[in-house]
């Protein structure tokens, strides 16, 4: 459908590596209020798309290279990919414990917290 060919600017790819030209935060649509972290990434194959900067805190910045996957955010109108955590300059959540292979975070030592 004429959905399907618009979102994938990949090319058949299921990531793709860019570099990040603008890094900012947008507003999300009536009913929603946040400052949600947003990025525009130049791919390889020299497309320029919107992606999102899911999990809480991150280090990018202009010229930092990243791997982009499909996947809107519903909403915020034009962000159709995400950022992967935890590959290339993205770096993993800090302090997650849970849904850690979303968010690329090495598992927690153990030393108090079993005690």
């Amino acid at each position: 459908s004429y959905k399907q060919r618009r979102v994938r600017q990949a090319k058949g790819a299921p990531q793709k590596r860019g570099v990040c030209t603008v890094v900012r935060t947008m507003t999300p649509k009536k009913p929603n209020s946040a400052l949600r972290k947003i990025a525009r990434v130049r791919l390889t194959n020299g497309i320029e798309v919107t992606a999102y900067i899911p999990g809480e805190g991150h280090q990018l910045q202009e010229h930092s290279v990243v791997l982009v996957r499909g996947g809107r955010v519903k909403d915020l109108p034009g962000v159709r990919y995400h950022i992967v955590r935890g590959s290339l300059d993205t770096t993993g959540v800090d302090k997650r414990r849970q849904g850690r292979s979303k968010y690329g975070s090495k598992r927690p030592k153990e030393s108090a917290v079993s005690r």
